[in-house]
């Protein structure tokens, strides 16, 4: 999904011009603006082919905005507790609020997101009616490229449904001074549905790389499915992707041998991208490579390490002792991970509260999942193939955001310049693809419309295709100089599901392990009811070291799950939209 940006409106200018004795026609008021296009332009094949390239683009956002990305690293993964804002208090400080769940509707990068969206949304009614209004087009082109275009529609309008749940909804047969008048409502999936319903009768499984196809579409109706509770319809697609999907290029889904590889440059396009991000470098805009994204390395690490800048997106230390397992591998699921005994060493308590020396920091040796050091930069465990990483050293205020360094989606140094776009203030523009939706993902939403249908062991099933991937210990990060393992790790399948509410912990913490730092677990929190519950709970664990940060913050049930209606939004249509409750 190269992220070209294409204007799609015709708009007319109208202009106040002094009358110099001579006559001419009205034409002249009718004044094309620099860059757009006229509808005789864009409803060829050619017009609609760049058309639904603009509508692609929107996907990596529209205004550069970090908010709009598509990995939703703050209303995603610092929302859910994956991370906090990391860097320091007056770098991007209006995210403060916001990680604390203490922002309101005047909150502006959330104009931003809401915006980008609806941009999407206009781009792809844009492909829409000018397919309708060509009588050139063959029935499989019109079918291919409406196709595409409700898929991306449909995408956009879920992103909104699961930020902003009540969003004023509209398809290309609205016409635009119609659209200002539209109230908001939470009946957003009826069209979801219907597009994504379009998408998979209407499109080829084989698409190409970078293009939306059929088993995209259904995934996400599946998707939809589940987060309406429509458990059994969603197992029936579900069981349909995971018998029958093939990725765009035509590969058939599947769980990539190598975790960390799923966030690899090189080696994109593979067979666990179901719904994938495109990025490219060295196009003239670095928006095409993953922008979104720029500002979460490692900071401070010179030729060392990655992107030197900005200490963005730092794991949460609660995150870090997710990964704790039993003697036997598996995980904690009574939450006693973060008890003093389960607790994860690292170097921010040794320094921070134990008042020792950072030199003298000894590396946890009890039992871990391995994903921990595919998925969280730590002291003294290899940070890719760059170096150990040297702990506070790269972290640009210890006090303030704890210890870890984030790890996906981080280039290797043997990509520098291969694999970034080095045209730019920072390093920090990589070209790893960012899934929407990995194979991964929907085998454990599967795992979830099983449990709810009673076949537990079909449940355990998928949940084991994942941790046994995460179990093959010739991918498990190793020492430098030695080559063995670099931490203790120990993990297993599990042997029996025995009652669902057993099965249910355990779906929903491999979906936290497993995607930490994906943008998906806040989202996963709301829609199980849970949120309120879990939030406050990592917020009292998180606020007794980070106490800058969270000390006194708290989620409020029955306002947090949503994001507040922004107030621009608002004021541009008094009397129309409504306030989410209790904003």
């Amino acid at each position: 999904m190269k992220t070209f940006k294409i204007k799609s409106n015709k708009l007319i200018a109208y202009s106040m011009v002094l009358l110099l004795g001579f006559s001419c026609s009205d034409d002249f008021l009718e004044v094309t603006p620099t860059g757009s296009l006229a509808d005789a332009q864009v409803q060829t094949k050619e017009g609609i082919e760049n058309l639904l390239i603009g509508t692609y683009s929107a996907i990596n956002g529209v205004f550069g905005n970090r908010f709009e990305g598509p990995n939703h690293w703050v209303t995603g993964s610092i929302l859910g507790g994956d991370a906090n804002k990391g860097t320091d208090s007056g770098d991007y400080s209006t995210i403060n609020p916001v990680q604390r769940y203490a922002h309101d509707a005047t909150q502006g990068d959330l104009d931003f997101l809401w915006r980008g969206r609806f941009e999407g949304v206009s781009r792809a009614n844009s492909v829409l009616s000018a397919v309708a209004a060509n009588t050139d087009l063959s029935a499989a082109d019109a079918a291919n490229l409406s196709g595409q275009a409700r898929l991306l529609r449909g995408h956009y309008y879920f992103d909104l449904k699961k930020h902003f749940n009540s969003i004023p909804v509209f398809d290309e047969t609205v016409a635009a001074e119609e659209i200002i008048e539209l109230a908001n409502t939470p009946d957003v999936w009826t069209l979801i549905e219907s597009d994504f319903q379009y998408a998979y009768d209407n499109l080829a499984a084989e698409t190409g790389a970078g293009r939306v196809n059929k088993w995209a579409a259904a995934a996400y109706m599946g998707k939809a499915k589940l987060y309406q509770g429509k458990y059994a319809e969603a197992k029936t697609w579900f069981d349909d992707v995971i018998a029958n999907g093939v990725t765009s290029n035509g590969l058939k889904y599947a769980l990539l041998d190598d975790y960390p590889r799923i966030f690899d440059s090189a080696n994109d396009n593979h067979a666990e991208a179901v719904l994938d991000v495109e990025s490219a470098k060295n196009t003239g805009d670095v928006q095409n490579a993953n922008a979104f994204d720029d500002l979460n390395y490692p900071y401070n690490t010179g030729s060392e390490g990655p992107g030197n800048c900005c200490g963005f997106f730092q794991p949460s230390i609660e995150l870090g002792n997710s990964f704790r397992t039993t003697a036997e591998g598996l995980p904690l699921l009574d939450k006693s991970y973060n008890d003093p005994a389960n607790e994860v060493a690292n170097n921010f308590k040794h320094v921070i509260v134990d008042k020792e020396d950072e030199a003298t920091f000894v590396e946890d040796s009890g039992p871990l999942d391995p994903r921990i050091d595919h998925s969280i930069g730590r002291m003294g465990i290899p940070y890719l193939d760059w170096k150990d990483h040297p702990g506070s050293a790269w972290i640009r205020s210890f006090g303030y955001g704890g210890p870890y360094s984030p790890k996906k989606f981080i280039y290797y140094k043997s990509q520098e310049a291969d694999y970034t776009d080095t045209s730019s203030w920072t390093r920090g523009y990589a070209t790893m693809n960012y899934n929407i939706i990995r194979f991964a993902d929907v085998l454990l939403m599967a795992a979830e419309a099983e449990i709810e249908a009673g076949t537990l062991d079909k449940a355990m099933e998928y949940v084991n295709l994942v941790r046994a991937r995460a179990a093959r210990a010739e991918y498990w990060v190793k020492d430098y100089d030695t080559g063995l393992d670099a931490a203790n790790y120990v993990i297993s399948e599990y042997t029996s599901f025995p009652n669902k509410e057993y099965a249910t912990q355990a779906v929903r913490f491999e979906r936290k392990l497993e995607l930490s730092g994906e943008g998906h677990r806040f989202f996963d929190l709301v829609r199980w009811g849970i949120a309120a519950e879990e939030l406050n709970e990592y917020l009292a664990y998180e606020s007794q070291y980070l106490s800058e940060k969270f000390g006194g913050a708290s989620f409020s049930a029955g306002k947090n799950e949503y994001q507040p209606i922004p107030q621009a939004q608002i004021d541009l249509q008094p009397g129309i939209l409504t306030q989410n409750p209790n904003y």
